[in-house]
């Protein structure tokens, strides 16, 4: 069907219905996708895999490779031409690496019932049930072109933990300093304590953001909002695989001549580019495990990319997969990304474990999609607001290596945490903020 209205107001507005009692919107380059509801779903948790098709669930107890358990549950779907969408923990590294891994989910992943693309002043809709198909096109046809209210500010306390983080870095660098690890990713939470309107948020934030992907989901408890700023790896149809490597931050601040000697001084700075090489060389290293080593090299090198309220150094590594080879190969092999994690990544899992007070849960890990025919897309969920068991929270973190100081790795995570604090919506206060007509992030 046509529409008028602006895929990210279609997205949010179909999240904000009620349609679904389980969703994930999905941006890539070239369309938003709405999943809803639940026609086959795996739950991988820290002990047991749960796994639910033609309405019979099964739980069972993982050895051993816990990805194995996903992926043949998904290839002995009998969908035709499906597509799985979720989200991974970042404790899902220390469960592959047979370290002892905890929280409540691991990765959570489920085919929907209805599917909306949204692209080009059109929807793409199918479903398992007519039904399904009859109501979304009912309200995407009843969709306002203009906002019903304005949204309404929430302030959060970007400086929550920030002294505690100040040590943290000192912790990390004296034991670079001792020779453990190269770069550490160390996070800090803070907390939201209004009620926010995710989906309402979400419009709102994605119109100051730019990211390279974005999404907003409701799964089994788990609310969530984000948006990206790299892809921990894309695998195509045809097996080539990327991994987007973004290391070195500096702030944007509207002021183009500003943000300009901000930019340069990022390309400048040994500690920043120090942090990013090595970065892509572990890209390049990992890459070369699934994919044919001479096919791996490096597409794009040390640009700057703007995201949201930052800049950051970017790269892109390239390769391409055997014919034989699963993109849980790629995912495997690249996961968690090293720009979350550190070098060595097992390493920097003991410095993480050591700092962070609790376990990190959705935060850096990714938000995914993977289908029938072999392709993948998982984000890294950073930029990111969560809600579950009744907390809402924020999560930012810096990469700590031999030339870090404290307080600018807090003012990097500070510069962070704008790009989604500054954009959340208290339930109530602009619901309507989903569904603003423009053709300006189509």
């Amino acid at each position: 069907m046509s529409t008028t209205i602006e895929p990210l107001a279609s997205a949010a507005a179909l999240a904000a219905s009620g349609l679904f009692s389980t969703y994930l919107v999905y941006e890539t380059p070239d369309a938003w996708t709405v999943a809803g509801d639940i026609a086959a779903e795996v739950v991988l948790g820290p002990r047991t895999v749960r796994c639910t098709k033609g309405g019979v669930t099964v739980e069972r107890p993982w050895q051993g490779d816990p990805l194995v358990e996903v992926r043949e549950f998904l290839e002995g779907l009998e969908l035709v031409d499906w597509r799985a969408y979720g989200w991974s923990a970042f404790e899902l590294a220390y469960a592959v690496a047979g370290r002892p891994a905890g929280g409540e989910v691991l990765l959570h992943l489920f085919v929907p019932r209805t599917e909306v693309r949204l692209a080009g002043g059109l929807a793409r809709l199918r479903s398992l049930d007519a039904s399904g198909l009859d109501a979304v096109e009912k309200t995407l046809l009843e969709l306002e072109s203009e906002p019903r209210g304005r949204p309404g500010p929430v302030d959060v306390d970007i400086e929550a933990g920030a002294d505690d983080y100040r040590a943290s870095v000192g912790t990390v660098v004296e034991r670079i300093h001792a020779g453990e690890l190269q770069k550490a990713v160390i996070s800090r939470v803070v907390p939201v304590e209004s009620e926010i309107d995710f989906p309402a948020s979400y419009a709102a934030g994605r119109r100051t953001n730019t990211p390279a992907r974005s999404f907003l989901l409701d799964m089994g408890g788990m609310q969530s909002l984000g948006f990206s700023p790299e892809t921990v790896v894309e695998v195509g149809a045809d097996r080539r695989v990327a991994s987007q490597p973004l290391a070195g931050t500096r702030a944007l601040t509207g002021d183009a001549d500003v943000d300009r000697k901000l930019g340069e001084s990022l390309l400048s700075d040994p500690k920043e580019l120090h942090e990013h090489a090595i970065s892509v060389k572990v890209a390049v290293d990992e890459l070369a495990g699934p994919c044919k080593p001479e096919t791996v090299v490096v597409d794009e090198y040390m640009v700057i990319k703007e995201r949201g309220s930052v800049q950051h150094l970017a790269s892109k590594v390239v390769g391409r997969m055997p014919e034989d080879a699963s993109p849980w190969d790629a995912f495997a092999a690249v996961f968690p990304a090293v720009t979350a994690s550190g070098v060595p990544k097992h390493a920097a899992y003991e410095s993480i474990s050591a700092c962070e007070e609790r376990e990190r849960g959705p935060y850096a890990g990714t938000v995914m999609t993977v289908a029938q025919d072999g392709s993948m897309d998982a984000a890294l969920a950073l930029r990111s607001a969560f809600r579950r068991n009744g907390e809402t929270w924020l999560q930012a973190g810096a990469g700590i290596v031999e030339r870090s100081l404290p307080e600018r790795e807090v003012e990097e995570t500070r510069e962070k945490l704008r790009c989604v604090a500054d954009c959340l919506v208290a339930h109530g206060d602009g619901r309507g903020a989903a569904v603003r007509e423009s053709r300006l992030c189509v």
